[in-house]
């Protein structure tokens, strides 16, 4: 692969200064946060490059480095051998450089502030809503005295080029409107909404528009920030990137995907279904091209098997016509400041959503685990949303998740077992992802990561 030799970066916005304490924690004296860093800011300047398989990035650039260096007037970063397209003409490009400060800002608050600090209790609910509420802030993603505007945008990133198009097309729908978006930060659906924002905000002459991108170690190797990020921000695992997600949104639109999709869309009615949550407001908008309708009328038609017809009532399916999803989030947003106001919570982050801890403590898709969920249709709805999104968590991180991908190169496929209908159904919906190239970019001979027992 091309590589650059050796450049020397420093911050141009934020992180002037680490203690050494601080600097000592991400290099080698702590071998796991600094292959954590190594690993994100890896993913970070491989941006622009198509490519959801963690493992072979790695091992594309295996002798790739990053030190961080103290000097007088601050900190710097020295790196080695990292991909060519994170440079123009030997110089680093500024929005790549700024988010290698962001992954080194945030692994750096939550392994001195969370994990070895001790400053929050990750072993409460209020305790991880508060630690996921002070990364946020942290990275200058939560701001006060801003009006509410943030779509958050879900959807995958394996879509073909008429999806995108679509998720485009709406995103310029709602920057001409001045909505600002939140996506995941990837490719496909994560990168159209906001290329589409940045031109309708650009016809509006709307300068400061936020383009922001949430993700996660686990998933950032596979999935790379797009170049139109403007606010990057690395939370510790996939419960609190899904939490920030929910708490920062003022509405929700989901495009088509695939299993990933279909996780956060379980989690989210998890979640409305939760009887701590009756008339909470937060629209959540199902937007396809036309002609793409099998997408949601399939997922529809699981939601409905399986949690029922009360989950159908929290989401409005559109298909096509752009401007009718963006007027659709511009009114869920008048909605949710109208409740915020009457409720007075703040318009920046959703404190008063209920989050039971057991939706907000790390899933560890190991062979046990998934062989363990409890796939029982008797269960409360909203439990059984929470199990089912655990299934999808697992089936991502085989696809595309490092971690995951060597679970099922070891033991292989992971084994789902539970009421044999509800099977029957989840079948039914990953046979058409697989079938529709859904699951991976790679979309031909495409091994599943699962087998489902009847």
């Amino acid at each position: 692969m091309d590589t650059v030799s050796t450049a020397t970066v420093r911050p141009a916005t934020s992180l002037n200064l680490l203690s050494h304490s601080e600097i000592a924690g991400v290099m080698a004296s702590n071998e796991n946060v600094y292959q954590l860093f190594r690993n994100c800011a890896l993913a970070v300047l491989n941006t622009g490059n198509e490519q959801d398989d963690a493992a072979e990035m790695l091992a594309d650039y295996a002798d790739f480095e990053i030190a961080v260096v103290a000097e007088s007037r601050g900190v710097k970063l020295v790196v080695s051998n990292a991909p060519a397209s994170a440079y123009v003409d030997g110089v680093m490009i500024r929005g790549i450089q700024d988010h290698l400060f962001a992954v080194l800002r945030d692994i750096v608050y939550t392994d001195h502030k969370i994990t070895r600090g001790g400053r929050f209790d990750l072993t409460s609910s209020d305790g991880i809503t508060d630690a996921v509420f002070r990364i946020l802030r942290n990275a200058g993603v939560v701001r006060p005295n801003l009006a509410p505007n943030l779509v958050v945008c879900w959807g995958g990133h394996a879509i073909d080029r008429v999806e995108y198009d679509y998720s485009k097309l709406v995103g310029y729908q709602l920057g001409l409107r001045g909505m600002d978006v939140a996506t995941g930060c990837g490719i496909g659906a994560m990168k159209g909404p906001m290329k589409g924002a940045v031109v309708g905000h650009g016809k509006q002459q709307l300068w400061h528009g936020r383009y922001v991108g949430i993700t996660e170690p686990g998933i950032i190797a596979s999935e790379s920030p797009n170049p139109t990020v403007n606010e990057l921000v690395i939370l510790p695992d996939i419960e609190k990137r899904l939490e920030a997600f929910v708490r920062l949104a003022h509405t929700i639109i989901v495009f088509p995907g695939g299993a990933g999709t279909v996780e956060e869309v379980l989690y989210l009615l998890g979640l409305m279904l939760h009887p701590d949550n009756a008339g909470m407001s937060l629209p959540i908008l199902f937007a396809a091209p036309e002609g793409r309708e099998d997408y949601f009328d399939g997922l529809d038609r699981f939601i409905r098997a399986t949690l029922g017809d009360r989950a159908t009532g929290f989401y409005r399916v559109i298909n096509g016509r752009p401007e009718d999803v963006a007027r659709a989030a511009r009114d869920g947003i008048e909605q949710v400041v109208n409740y915020r106001r009457d409720t007075a919570e703040s318009y920046a982050y959703n404190w008063t959503l209920s989050l039971p801890l057991a939706m907000q403590q790390p899933f560890v898709p190991t062979h046990d685990n998934m062989a363990g969920l409890n796939l029982d249709s008797e269960l409360p709805d909203y439990e059984l949303a929470a199990q089912l999104r655990c299934a999808f968590s697992g089936i991502v991180a085989g696809n595309v998740k490092a971690f995951g991908i060597e679970q099922v190169r070891r033991h292989g496929p992971f084994q789902l077992r539970g009421d044999p209908q509800m099977m029957a159904q989840l079948d039914r919906l990953l046979q058409g992802f697989v079938s529709q190239g859904r699951m991976t970019l790679q979309r031909r001979d495409y091994q599943p990561c699962y087998r489902i027992q009847r």
